[in-house]
């Protein structure tokens, strides 16, 4: 049984001149691969008519340990197409078309097929791909647009190396006992800092002093006098 290449597609569309040739590329044509290697030339079927396109072919490699098989296609165009100006290729990674849109004009074929039916095996060729208001662009933009490389995680943007725990900050190296035996309190007073570390207040608000003097425990409880 015949299994369905891959086939990947793109286009250009302009209201011009179709033959005029751009840094882009010709205008109003289809790029279509058929994404099959190692197709056997002598095996290959393939017909190009305004309104439909077909192919037939073996491909296989047995040193590549690729089995040989049946590959076949057939539909419709969208659009019509102009068969003198097509051109092919065949090479040992695909079967590349270039094909000519008969009716010049702006806007993109919505897709490739005239029947309205969706199939794994037609995908967009990003490679060549060119949104459609964005065809006057020069040709290695548009190369560069969809490349996408090293978007995939902003290399270097993963953690913020070296932001991990802020080295040489953990502890404040030399500051445990003050070197030379100096009194840190001391040296704040001779430095204007007014009273020393031990009159200020601590977390809770109270100094160490009103700890020892005012905080005697609660109040006694008073007796209940008798009711009368």
């Amino acid at each position: 049984m015949a299994v369905h290449p891959e086939l990947l597609w793109a286009q250009r569309s302009s209201e011009s001149d179709e033959k005029k040739v751009s840094r882009v590329a010709c205008a109003n044509i289809l790029y279509v691969t058929v994404n099959l290697p190692d197709i056997k030339p002598d095996t290959l079927q393939y017909e190009l008519t305004p309104t439909h396109i077909s192919f037939k072919a073996k491909a296989g490699n047995a040193a590549k340990n690729l089995d040989e098989r049946d590959y076949e296609f057939a539909f419709d165009l969208f659009e019509e197409v102009v068969p003198e100006e097509s051109s092919k290729n065949l090479t040992s990674r695909s079967f590349n078309l270039l094909l000519r849109k008969k009716e010049k004009k702006a806007e993109y074929w919505p897709r490739l097929t005239k029947e309205k039916v969706r199939t794994q095996f037609i995908k967009t060729d990003f490679s060549k791909w060119v949104d459609e208001d964005e065809q006057e662009g020069e040709a290695a933009a548009v190369d560069e647009d969809f490349d996408m490389g090293g978007m995939g995680g902003m290399g270097g943007m993963g953690g913020m190396p070296g932001m991990g725990g802020m080295p040489g900050m953990g502890g404040m190296p030399g500051m445990g006992g003050m070197p030379g035996g100096m009194d840190l309190d001391a040296m704040l007073k001779s430095m204007g800092g007014g009273a020393g570390l031990g009159d200020e207040a601590g977390p809770s608000g109270a100094g160490a002093d009103d700890d020892d003097s005012d905080d005697d425990g609660p109040p006694p409880l008073e007796e209940a006098e008798p009711k009368a």
